[in-house]
């Protein structure tokens, strides 16, 4: 699986960005987020019980607007 840069927040210090990527998956569409770990215990508390494989990101809402834009070109291609 290789991943595709689709942008970083703008707003986001050097080494220190919460980026998105897309993946060439041929089984489905997947995106890989970077982002700050949750660790507040009120959003842990809401959120519930998380399997030990996967994880738990947040990211601004600005990182968000590279997949729309990416989502309403493949739209255009169709």
């Amino acid at each position: 699986m290789r991943a595709k840069f689709l942008g970083k927040d703008p707003n986001s210090q050097v080494d220190n960005s919460p980026t998105l990527f897309a993946t060439d998956r041929t089984d489905r569409v997947t995106y890989i987020a970077q982002g700050w770990k949750v660790t507040d215990a009120e959003a842990l508390a809401d959120i519930g019980q998380v399997p030990d494989h996967e994880t738990l990101i947040e990211i601004p809402e600005d990182v968000l607007t590279f997949y729309a834009r990416r989502y309403l070109e493949q739209e255009g291609e169709r």
